[in-house]
């Protein structure tokens, strides 16, 4: 299958790395041409939980050629419609789009390249995108080696095509196909909308958010939020990385203590600075409107309140405006919320 990976940043890099080690072509196309240069002439480099050192092909858009039979999706999505413009003349009426974005993205891949082309899946480690040409993977090379990909349709259907994904993928991870994807994504969006949205609202990495007891109470109750919205919405949590994310629902505060074992046995293997923070950081528009404004806008749908995710969402959105980053500190501003909170 002739293959690429479209938006060769911090996962981008490295996926395309390993598959390309382990033999498989891909074509990795981003649209910034430094980064683009810096692959081709130095190649590919990964550090932190990998040390690896790889030649790769990469492309900017506008040197695409021919018709691609699958894509790898990990662009942000607020940049999904303009870069999927660029692909579309490059897709044949069989190609296959695999969407390996955060958020809930698939029905909106599927708006602009058809539900017939579109799978889902979601990526179960973390990567800093350090400089072009370089990405730091802050997940153990376990995380990778048995959880690095979930993927499916979007109708749950086991075709014949998830199996071919599969095979490309697993030269770069583990990678596991699940009838449950609407399920997946919520999963992934629980693991997203905690510690990214925690790290990316207050500056700090994932181990410091973990250290905080004020910061897990939040993101006990974000958790909780998702799990209650994913249900209304009458889909269900599925399995990852070998536990069940539905234990972390809460039916009061008193049960938040019982759950911290499970937090840090999940998240201790995960060391990451959220993407969100690192555009913060860089000054660009996050991706929070496609993670804890997902959970925000199911839960109006569904009638369920969801104020721990809005005030992710406020801080956030505030820190873009202003063009900066908050810190630790704005923990206080959850403290009316944890006070009311049941």
């Amino acid at each position: 299958m002739r293959t690429a990976i479209l938006g060769a940043g911090a996962l981008g890099i490295i996926i395309g790395a390993r598959m390309t080690q382990n033999g498989q072509q891909v074509d990795l196309i981003d649209a910034f041409k430094e980064n683009v240069d810096a692959l081709n002439t130095s190649g590919a480099r990964v550090t932190g939980y990998l040390d690896l050192h790889q030649a790769v092909t990469a492309l900017t858009p506008e040197q695409m050629t021919g018709l691609y039979d699958l894509v790898f999706l990990l662009t942000k999505q607020t940049a999904n419609e303009a870069a999927i413009a660029k692909l579309l003349p490059h897709l044949h009426k069989d190609s296959i789009i695999c969407t390996l974005q955060n958020g809930v993205p698939e029905e909106g891949v599927a708006a602009l390249v058809g539900k017939e082309r579109t799978i889902g899946g979601a990526v179960g480690f973390g990567a800093t995108w350090l400089k072009p040409g370089v990405s730091e993977l802050t997940s153990t090379m376990e995380a990778i080696e048995k959880f690095a990909f979930e993927i499916g349709e979007i109708d749950g259907v086991l075709r014949p095509r998830l199996e071919k994904v599969k095979e490309v993928l697993s030269t770069a991870g583990g990678t596991t196909i699940l009838t449950n994807l609407m399920g997946i994504r919520y999963t992934k969006l629980l693991m997203n909308a905690t510690f990214s949205g925690m790290s990316a609202a207050l500056n700090g990495n994932f181990s410091e958010v973990l250290a905080n007891p004020k910061a897990m109470v939040c993101i006990a109750h974000i958790a909780d939020e998702v799990i209650k919205v994913c249900r209304g919405l009458g889909y269900r949590m599925v399995e990852m990385q070998g536990v069940d994310f539905e234990f972390l629902e809460l039916n009061n505060k008193a049960d938040i203590p019982s759950k911290m074992d499970f937090y840090k046995k999940v998240w201790g293997r995960h060391n990451n600075r959220a993407s969100m923070l690192q555009d913060l950081e860089k000054g660009k528009k996050t991706e929070i409107d496609y993670i804890n404004g997902i959970v925000c806008r199911g839960g109006q749908k569904c009638g369920i309140p969801t104020p721990f995710n809005d005030k992710v969402v406020e801080l956030i959105k505030e820190a873009e405006a202003r063009g900066g980053v908050n810190d630790f500190s704005y923990l206080a501003r959850f403290d009316d919320i944890i006070a009311a909170a049941k």
